[in-house]
């Protein structure tokens, strides 16, 4: 991805379509996770996509991987769209222990990042029940609330919650040991 930022910063427009087509399922599910509603957060990927064509050329490698670079532009992209609209507070997840989930997205030295890892996600959702792991990528990459999980494996909501729960905490486990 490194080659590819360079290659942008240069203005080489075959490389930024190669980088979407890498990336864009990724930063997607980055931007569904604020935004909410599909058809603005296709719009909020096209904005991101249009900051990586303007910023490329400023990529420091020593700052950072490219992927949580580029996270890091499609979230702050995604929360600038929901702060324009006012409905930060609505659209936001809900988080128990009171954090501002707003201030933690936009940290880009989140620990977080470091869960970015593709192959070691992989090996990791790959020990999950198959069922855990589909509502995991179902709800965190494609967006579906717990109430649609439940109905479309005709579970009740509670069940979901666990399923998640669990699975998350399979992953977390999974991710430190392989770090």
């Amino acid at each position: 991805m490194r080659r590819l930022l360079f290659e942008i910063g240069r203005g080489e427009a075959a490389a930024l379509a190669e980088l979407y087509d890498l990336t864009s399922p990724k930063l997607f599910g980055v931007i569904l996770r604020i935004q909410r509603d599909r058809s603005l957060a296709e719009d909020v990927l096209q904005d991101a996509y249009l900051r990586i064509w303007q910023a490329a050329g400023s990529y420091d490698p020593e700052a950072g991987r490219p992927l949580a670079w580029l996270c890091t532009i499609a979230r702050n992209r995604a929360i600038d769209g929901l702060r324009r609209k006012g409905a930060a507070e609505v659209q936001g997840p809900v988080r128990d222990d009171g954090e501002d989930w707003v201030a933690r997205l936009m940290d880009p030295h989140d620990d977080a990042a470091a869960f970015l890892d593709r192959d070691a996600l992989g090996a990791c959702l790959g020990r999950l029940e198959p069922a855990h792991r589909e509502c995991v990528v179902l709800a965190y990459c494609e967006g579906h609330s717990r109430e649609e999980l439940a109905q479309r494996y005709d579970r009740p909501v509670n069940t979901i919650k666990t399923w998640l729960h669990r699975a998350l905490a399979s992953l977390k486990t999974c991710l430190e040991a392989v770090s």
